[in-house]
C-alpha cells in the first residue's frame, strides 16, 4: 500500500484570516511614530508663527532700524534691539572664554588621565551641575559671587585707571561704570558655571569616541601622552569640541532666570564696561513682558524673541553640523 508523501502545505490550505493584524499593525506603528515626528516640527511652525503674528506691527513699524539702533523708550514709543543683542551675545562669548579652557581640560582629564576610581564619581558631579535649576544659580550669584567680586572689580578699576598703557589702548573703558555688582561681568561667571557640564561632557564623549588605534599609533611612535592627546586626539576630536562649544554657546544664548537676576537689567544703551548693568535677550523678556502696557511695546517684545528664536536655532544646527562631521571623520579613521 502506497504512502500519500504529500505535506499538509500540499493539502487543503488553511483559511487566511479577514484582516491581517501582523500588516495593519506595522502600518499603525508606522504612521503614528510618523505623526508624532511630525508634531515636533509642527509644534516649532507653529511658534515661529505666532512670534511673526505678535511681532508683525513692531516689524512694520521698525523695519531694519530695530537692529539697528540704540533707543528702549516706552514712553515715547520707540523700541530697539541693539542694545539686548549686544548684551547677549557679549555675556554668552565671555562666559565660553572662562569655561571652555576648564571645560576641555576637565574632559581630557576625565577620559584619557583620571584613575579609574575617580573618573566615574568625578563625571557624575560635573554633569550634576547641568541638573540645578537656574534660579538656584541665580540665589547664588546675588547672595555669594556678587559680593566676592566687589573687591575684584575695584581693583580692576584701578589697576586700569593707574595704566597709561591701559589708556592708551582703552583698555580702562572695559572696567567702568561700576553697577554694585550687578552686571556683565557676573551675568558671564554665572553663565561659564551653568554651561560647563554641557562642554565637559559632549568633549568628554567625544575624545572616547576617538579609535584605540589612533592612540596605539602615537605611543607606537615614541609620542608621550601628552604628544598623543594634543596630536591625534586632539585632531581627530577638533569638530566635536568645537560642536560642544557650540551647544554651550546655545545654552548660554537662551539662559534666562539666572541672568536676569544678577546682569543688572537695564534698557540703557551699549556700554563696553564689563562691570556695567545691562540685558540680554532672554532677560529683558523675562522681566518686561508682564508689565509691557502699550501694543507696540508688546509686539516689540515678540520682534525680540522671534530673534532670540532664531539665533538659538542658526548656532544649534551649526553645533549639530560639527557633531555630525566629527562622526564621519571617525567611522573613516575605524575603516582604514
Amino acid at each position: 500500500m502506497a504512502v500519500s508523501s504529500s505535506s499538509p502545505s500540499q493539502g487543503k490550505p488553511i483559511s487566511k484570516p479577514g484582516i491581517r493584524w501582523g500588516v495593519v499593525g506595522d502600518k499603525i506603528f508606522y504612521y503614528g511614530t510618523l505623526a508624532l515626528a511630525a508634531s515636533v516640527l509642527l509644534i516649532c511652525f507653529l511658534i515661529v508663527a505666532m512670534l511673526y503674528i505678535g511681532a508683525e506691527p513692531a516689524i512694520h513699524q521698525f523695519g531694519w532700524r530695530f537692529l539697528t539702533t540704540q533707543d528702549w523708550d516706552p514712553g515715547n514709543d520707540i523700541y530697539s534691539a541693539l542694545p539686548f543683542i549686544y548684551g547677549t551675545v557679549v555675556s554668552s562669548l565671555l562666559a565660553l572664554f572662562i569655561a571652555v579652557p576648564i571645560g576641555l581640560g576637565t574632559a581630557i582629564f576625565l577620559s584619557e588621565l583620571a584613575p579609574k576610581w575617580l573618573r566615574t564619581p568625578l563625571s557624575f558631579l560635573v554633569e550634576l551641575l547641568a541638573a540645578v535649576p537656574s534660579v538656584v544659580y541665580g540665589l547664588w550669584g546675588i547672595f555669594v559671587m556678587i559680593p566676592a567680586l566687589k573687591p575684584l572689580e575695584s581693583w580692576l578699576q584701578d589697576a586700569t585707571a593707574g595704566s597709561s598703557l591701559c589708556r592708551h589702548l582703552y583698555i580702562d573703558q572695559l572696567f567702568t561704570a561700576s553697577s554694585l555688582g550687578f552686571n556683565m561681568l557676573a551675568a558671564a561667571l554665572i553663565l561659564a558655571i551653568m554651561v560647563l557640564p554641557f562642554i565637559t561632557a559632549v568633549s568628554r564623549e567625544v575624545i572616547l569616541a576617538i579609535p584605540p588605534t589612533q592612540r596605539e599609533a602615537a605611543f607606537g611612535l615614541g609620542s608621550t601622552h601628552w604628544e598623543a592627546i594634543k596630536g591625534p586626539i586632539l585632531r581627530y576630536s577638533r569638530a566635536g569640541i568645537m560642536g560642544a562649544v557650540i551647544l554651550g554657546l546655545a545654552r548660554a544664548l537662551g539662559e534666562t532666570m539666572a541672568v536676569t537676576m544678577v546682569i543688572g537689567n537695564s534698557t540703557n544703551p551699549i556700554n563696553v564696561s564689563v562691570l556695567s548693568s545691562a540685558s540680554t535677550l532672554a532677560s529683558v523678556l523675562a522681566s518686561n513682558f508682564a508689565e509691557a502696557l502699550q501694543d507696540l511695546e508688546v509686539s516689540s517684545l515678540y520682534e525680540l524673541a522671534l530673534i532670540l528664536f532664531a539665533i538659538t536655532i542658526v548656532v544649534n544646527t551649526i553645533a549639530r553640523l560639527l557633531i555630525w562631521n566629527m562622526s564621519r571623520t571617525v567611522k573613516g579613521a575605524v575603516r582604514l
